[in-house]
């Protein structure tokens, strides 16, 4: 599978949304004629301190089911070494669009370069377009500097944090060899890297996080067992080894910290054809059902997938004869088994789609569209109904209502997204008219 580098996006929000995977649950429907609602509709409090998995679930500390909801910012990973978007705003304004628009963390991604060689980075402004002083705390930092800025300014609008080691040298996409090291950037330094970022945000529980490698995979041209590998006890080539060598030694300095930790592009598949499964770069997470991250303590391991549409390749997936059903059995046979078998959270922590309607949702098989819509769909939980009498929404708790005439569409909050099997969430809502007798409502 060839792999198209993405095209990143550097204005005030940049990046592709990221989610946890939430399994095939039952929303359940709860109606008042002028009541109080039960349960509010954000739920305060929910996220705080340092978070930690439980089975296939995420906590925070108070034990309060948490998801993620984020956003990717990238631009300290590239030869700039400093988020993008900063030569036109403020690094405060972005940080403040990115909790207000309702998301919880965001995922930056960074070099190794970036980490042991730090510039004092010169593509950001410090004077907005109206003569305005931005970033003015910044100027004269060098980049690891600049992240602990943004990191402060993450944690005091509400935010958390995942650090991404997204390459070795600084440039653009992942590293084209498809390891965690290359002959600069050992596998030593990798880790050496990742505990001194372990000790830098040791005891600050706005980064919750490390997304330990970005998009292990098979390079074009070469051999399963020369790009990366799991569970075949290759040193040079397993990446769950790795990942257990580099989790440990940040759990070691910062011992709340939660592990990261991506799939490949190709797994052993006597059925297959050529005898190895393809997907996306980091996508692959087939190896965790013989050989799981193990790491020092429990509690840590979210593994992360990243998914795309036909738009950036055309998988053999994507066809005249894709449904949203065969696109779950895709991402359960990859990802999603992990969730729904009970063993750790699984995190989306790339995806994402151009804004034309059609690229959004779609009927169309095999379409852009119909990717994303049954992705988001795959992700969340949506109940729709149709008022029989002129009925209109007054007020709705514990889902986000949306209506058009008679029809009301109901879509999860942030952190009441993932519902596990055979459980259920209960929303609410008041509405104006006659209560009906009896809503269909369908989930």
């Amino acid at each position: 599978m060839s792999h198209v580098m993405r095209h990143r996006l550097a204005a005030t929000l940049a990046g592709a949304l990221t989610a946890t995977l939430a399994a095939a649950g039952s929303v359940a429907v709860t109606t008042a004629a002028g009541a109080s609602p039960a349960v509010a509709a954000t739920s305060p409090g929910v996220g705080a301190g340092y978070w930690h998995t439980s089975g296939n679930q995420i906590l925070d500390s108070n034990g309060n089911l948490v998801r993620i909801a984020g956003l990717n910012w990238y631009g300290f990973e590239t030869p700039d070494e400093i988020a993008h978007g900063l030569w036109a705003q403020d690094y405060h304004t972005i940080i403040n669009d990115i909790a207000a628009l309702g998301y919880n963390t965001i995922r930056i991604p960074f070099s190794n370069q970036m980490v042991e060689d730090p510039i004092v980075p010169q593509n950001l402004s410090f004077s907005s377009s109206t003569g305005q002083p931005i970033n003015a705390d910044l100027k004269g930092l060098n980049a690891l500097q600049d992240l602990q800025k943004i990191v402060t300014a993450a944690g005091q609008a509400g935010l958390k944090v995942i650090l991404d080691d997204h390459r070795s040298e600084a440039g653009e996409s992942a590293e084209q060899d498809g390891l965690w090291y290359t002959s600069t950037y050992t596998s030593q330094d990798w880790v050496n890297d990742w505990t001194t970022l372990g000790k830098m945000f040791a005891g600050n529980p706005t980064v919750i996080g490390f997304d330990l490698r970005n998009e292990p995979h098979t390079p074009a041209g070469d051999t399963y067992a020369e790009g990366a590998t799991w569970g075949t006890g290759d040193p040079t080539t397993d990446v769950r080894l790795a990942y257990e060598q580099a989790g440990n030694a940040i759990l070691a300095v910062d011992p709340n910290a939660l592990i990261f930790c991506e799939g490949i592009s190709e797994f052993p598949d006597s059925s297959a054809s050529g005898g190895f499964d393809t997907t996306w770069w980091g996508g692959d997470l087939q190896g965790v059902a013989q050989y799981p991250v193990v790491l020092s303590s429990p509690g840590h391991v979210v593994y992360s997938a990243h998914d795309y549409g036909p738009s950036l390749f055309q998988q053999a997936w994507f066809n005249s004869a894709t449904t949203p059903a065969s696109l779950d059995a895709v991402w359960n046979k990859y990802w999603g088994y992990i969730y729904t078998q009970g063993t750790a959270p699984v995190w989306v922590g790339e995806f994402g789609t151009d804004n034309t309607a059609s690229d959004i949702e779609s009927s169309a098989a095999g379409s852009q569209g119909q990717w994303f819509e049954s992705l988001v769909c795959y992700l969340s939980w949506t109940a729709t109904w149709t008022f029989p009498s002129g009925q209109q929404i007054a007020s709705g708790w514990s889902g986000v209502f949306t209506e058009s005439g008679a029809n009301v569409t109901v879509t999860n909050e942030p952190y009441n997204g993932s519902i596990a099997p055979g459980s259920s969430v209960t929303i609410g809502f008041t509405a104006t008219g006659t209560a009906p007798s009896s809503l269909t409502v369908t989930c």
